[in-house]
């Protein structure tokens, strides 16, 4: 498995996740910012740009990667170098997601150990990651890696509850 920015090359593997993500789970934003560029080489750019905090669009500087396995994008990590108010709430440093058909492959325990180490890398010394209280995969994974709850808040004035967690990275 890889974890690593996207490239022109990756268009249509990537285009065909979101595409089977976009089928099964519509709510859930899988590529970022991607109807924004006019073409998919323009958004590679615009994703190395806000991994070096230029172009953020109100956001904080991140790095958006694909995961590929024998070539094919399974799944993708969104990483957070730091978090503002909204991402403190619900969002926190690292948000990952594995392609429908893809999953129960043990491919999003790897994507998070690869995303943490990532931070790590960085110099985050603590990294929060939230999941909704209902998501139980997600919830296994996290405190697989370590994970402690700190608490459940209600997400945008709705019943469903955000799990936060917090992992030590040092």
């Amino acid at each position: 498995m890889e974890l690593r920015m996207l490239k022109p090359s990756d268009e249509r593997t990537f285009r065909d996740a979101v595409a089977e993500f976009k089928e099964h789970d519509p709510d859930w934003e899988f590529a970022f910012n991607l109807a924004d560029a006019s073409n998919f080489s323009d958004y590679t750019t615009l994703l190395k740009n806000q991994s070096e905090g230029i172009d953020l669009r109100g956001f904080v500087p991140n790095s958006y990667m694909g995961v590929f396995v024998d070539g094919k994008c399974v799944g993708r990590s969104s990483i957070r170098h730091e978090l503002n108010d909204q991402l403190l709430s619900f969002g926190g440093h690292i948000g990952y997601g594995v392609v429908p058909s893809e999953r129960r492959k043990g491919y999003g325990r790897e994507i998070l150990r690869l995303s943490l180490a990532f931070l790590r890398s960085r110099g985050v010394k603590k990294a929060l990651i939230t999941c909704d209280d209902h998501n139980l995969a997600s919830i296994r994974i996290i405190e697989i890696h370590g994970g402690v709850l700190e608490n459940k808040v209600p997400r945008d004035g709705t019943k469903v509850l955000t799990r936060r967690y917090w992992i030590d990275l040092t």
